[in-house]
């Protein structure tokens, strides 16, 4: 039997890799991560990105432990608890997305010397090149736009170059993986929604969205969709995981899984209708008016102490494996990459924060994989959809 660096058995034709070969390897490639949601600590008094922080201070994500995992940049999510679908919800939630962005830009701007803005794909290689981490910025659920969608362009303009119709529950544009179907898939507005993003150049992710949504994105679409932070239906069956068939439509359109370390989503948890309510009425309050720092503090807390009354098992970083083996396996590395969740509820035991993700490396490195199949694996094939997605924008320009 050969065993990993970590003493897990591997293939009979795999050999254990050393951390520092590891870490060498990591460095060398341009990583990124699809979904880090990192911002919702930038208002946070007396939190700074250059600090290195604890996970115990509900941190996974900084300048430091990128250095240390390796990690030179992704997608720093603008996210907005999906609320009440009124004239005042919208309201609330377009100004608190637009804070958010306006944070991510003044966190760039900030510490310009060791983070840069990037805007395209081929940014990222410059950024990286000049030793610095690149920062794109993405949209998670798309509450902050159901009311008027001309706000895709401000947002577009302001550097968002990923964007997801739905989080935790249905709204105006698309059904959540998580909610009962309301649309069955996107709205008629969900489908504005996604010629707009086509339009403006802005890459679209199915994650958290419903199996019905992927398909009428994968449908009208004319550029490949992004999971930007999901997980394998055949290794776990949860509603936010994606089952094999359609992860082979999606590979057959170009797009791309990027694997999730957020634990209810890799493994089975008991049933537990306290905790489920209590995490219903935290949701409900995190809906409520505008999003301060305050009250994100006070949310933050909220989720600590009900993790601590009703504890759940965590995943391991072999689950996490299982997810990301098994997506390889099905579509190929040219359709498979890392969006871990962190800051946002992901982390798994072995993989806590950004620190870890050489690890990943080393794995995939034992397992077989070679420079190039890690290349695409950790950025390569997102900003391959990328400059497709950015192609199509320029092709309509071109015919007018």
């Amino acid at each position: 039997m050969v065993l990993s660096a970590a003493g897990v058995a591997l293939s009979a034709n795999a050999a254990p890799v050393s951390e520092a070969d590891a870490k060498a390897m990591q460095n060398s490639l341009v990583t990124l991560d699809t979904h880090l949601d990192t911002p919702a600590n930038f208002a946070r008094a007396g939190w700074d990105i250059m600090d290195r922080h604890r996970i115990e201070d509900r941190s996974q994500v900084d300048y430091p432990r990128m250095v240390e995992g390796g990690l030179k940049g992704g997608f720093f999510a603008i996210y907005t608890p999906q609320g009440p679908r009124t004239e005042a919800g919208d309201r609330n939630a377009r100004d608190a997305a637009l804070i958010r962005a306006v944070e991510i830009r003044e966190m760039v701007a900030k510490h310009g010397d060791v983070f840069a803005l990037a805007l395209k794909a081929d940014d990222a290689v410059a950024i990286n090149a000049e030793g610095k981490r690149f920062v794109f910025m993405s949209i998670e659920n798309s509450y902050p736009v159901e009311a008027d969608l001309s706000l895709m362009a401000t947002f577009q303009k302001l550097g968002v170059r990923l964007i997801g119709p739905a989080h935790f529950k249905d709204n105006d544009l698309a059904d959540s993986a998580t909610d009962t179907p309301e649309w069955h898939g996107l709205s008629p507005k969900g489908k504005l929604f996604v010629a707009e993003a086509n339009r403006l150049g802005m890459m679209l992710d199915a994650s958290h969205s419903s199996d019905d949504v992927l398909d009428q994105m994968m449908a009208l679409s004319k550029t490949p969709i992004i999971l930007s932070h999901s997980g394998c239906k055949a290794v776990f069956d949860h509603p936010r995981n994606v089952d094999d068939g359609r992860l082979k439509a999606l590979a057959a359109e170009g797009g791309v899984i990027q694997i999730n370390t957020y634990s209810s989503y890799l493994i089975a948890s008991p049933k537990n209708p306290d905790r489920d309510a209590a995490m219903a009425a935290l949701e409900k309050q995190a809906g409520e008016g505008p999003m301060t720092p305050d009250k994100e503090n006070a949310l933050q807390a909220a989720f600590k102490a009900i993790n601590a009354k009703y504890p759940v098992p965590r995943a391991t970083f072999e689950d996490f494996m299982n997810h990301l083996n098994h997506a390889l396996q099905v579509v190929g590395v040219g359709h498979v990459g890392i969006g871990a969740d962190m800051d946002g509820g992901g982390g798994v035991v072995g993989l806590e924060d950004v620190s870890g993700y050489w690890k990943i490396t080393q794995r995939l490195m034992e397992e077989g994989y070679n420079r190039d199949d890690l290349a695409k694996i950790w950025g390569g094939n997102v900003l391959r959809v990328m400059r497709q997605v950015e192609s199509y924008k320029a092709s309509l320009v071109s015919d007018h």
